[in-house]
């Protein structure tokens, strides 16, 4: 052998070592925590190298035999190892730790069979999983049946509906693309669902800054709406719920360049500057606002957000974004540059993400509308900002002193960057 290769197969089992210790470092903690275990770091070491060394004979000793083997015997240690429980311990047993050993057996194998990489991101990942445990089981006990339903359908919408759906335009303006239609409505409900599940996952009254930066992922005129809400049914400072909202925006702000971005990278480049200087700015507000003032006695916000998606809701975003493209194609034939900024700025009165991905959408296949795509984007946020001060204004008690001067502000410090960029 080589030098190379030599060094090559150390830093394999070497991997393999280190994953058999990370698995079982949370496995004899929590023996420790819980008073009982069947295997601990010593055991899942000895899995991995079980494991490393079967899949280093099965590859480059054309010995396959010994790695069905050593998973056999493994299986077979676990076997035992779960009767043995099952007497000694027959209220409290669990499939974890011994379907734990036998994946770590597996990904010793993966890393010296060639997949080193593949084995550290399932350990990693398989890591987390086992050392989540109450904080998954917290979640699953927060979601309700029909989360699991619509779980379900996101995954029918990704996997059977998308591979239907034809990739080209069906209208004779080639404004809409059913398939690239659907993808983008996927992609702003999977990034919707991040946040309901993180409002889920800590629950909707962990507090202001928490509802707010969950909130602000799935709906930023939903947390407005709720704090606006709030202020008028509290008595006191105001202050801290302007907080909340000037933070929702901030999040909003970072949402649009990110679903432009994924879209069409130059649009991120264009839109980044100014849009993360709008988040500044109102992330910067948000500290003021709620560092210092005292929080309302109801601080826990209850924020009234769905889940994301729904069949319904993702045909309604589709049919709006499908419209917002048609207003698009047919402002481009006749309407002025000024005609597709006044449809943005109509768009972004109710949603942002619709305009946002369609001039993004269209600055990727005409890249010589880039300029014009970022400015309507822009246009549209400034609409959807000014529509949800409006609206805090009007519904809340004490937020107008608050939340204008940072609406303001973040428009005029956007416009500056951006045009300083252009």
């Amino acid at each position: 052998m080589t030098t190379e290769l030599d060094l090559a197969t150390a830093y394999d089992f070497g991997n393999a070592l280190l994953l058999g210790a990370l698995l079982g470092i949370e496995r004899e903690k929590r023996n420790m925590r819980e008073g009982f275990g069947v295997a601990g770091l010593r055991s899942f070491v000895m899995f991995a190298m079980l494991g490393a060394i079967g899949g280093f004979l099965a590859v480059h000793m054309q010995m396959p035999w010994v790695l069905v083997a050593t998973i056999a015997a493994v299986a077979a240690l676990v076997v035992a190892g779960y009767l043995a429980a099952a007497k000694a311990r027959p209220h409290e047993l669990g499939l974890t730790t011994e379907l734990a050993a036998i994946v770590t057996c597996l990904l010793g194998a993966l890393s010296t069979s060639g997949h080193r990489e593949l084995a550290i991101a399932l350990g990693v990942g398989i890591a987390a999983l086992l050392a989540y445990k109450q904080p998954l089981h917290d979640l699953v006990g927060r979601l309700g049946w029909d989360d699991v339903l619509v779980g379900l359908r996101l995954l029918l919408a990704l996997f059977l509906v998308l591979p239907l759906l034809e990739d080209r335009a069906i209208d004779p303006w080639g404004a809409i693309n059913l398939y690239k239609l659907w993808l983008l409505v996927l992609l702003i409900s999977g990034l919707s669902l991040v946040g309901y599940v993180a409002t889920r996952w800590l629950g909707p009254g962990r507090g202001i800054a928490i509802t707010a930066l969950s909130g602000g992922l799935v709906s930023s005129t939903a947390v407005t709406l709720a704090m606006a809400k709030q202020s008028r049914d509290e008595d006191g400072h105001p202050e801290p719920l302007a907080g909340g909202v000037a933070l929702a925006w901030a999040v909003m702000f970072a949402r649009v360049v990110v679903l432009a971005g994924v879209v069409a990278p130059a649009t991120f480049v264009r839109l980044a500057p100014a849009f993360l200087a709008m988040a500044a700015v109102c992330g910067l507000a948000s500290l003021w606002l709620l560092r210092g003032n005292p929080v309302p006695t109801s601080a826990s916000t209850s924020l009234p957000v769905k889940n994301p998606f729904s069949l319904l809701a993702a045909c309604k975003f589709a049919a709006l974004f499908a419209g917002v493209q048609l207003l698009l194609k047919l402002g481009q034939q006749h309407l002025p540059q000024t005609g597709i900024h006044a449809v943005a700025a109509l768009a972004g009165l109710t949603d942002v993400d619709a305009i946002s991905v369609a001039m993004a959408e269209r600055a990727k296949t005409e890249p010589a509308d880039l300029p014009m795509a970022v400015v309507a984007i822009a246009v549209a946020s400034a609409s959807n900002t000014l529509v949800k001060a409006g609206l805090a204004v009007g519904m809340g008690r004490g937020l107008a002193r608050s939340v204008l001067p940072v609406a303001v502000a973040s428009l005029l410090v956007g416009g500056v960057v951006l045009w300083a960029t252009s």
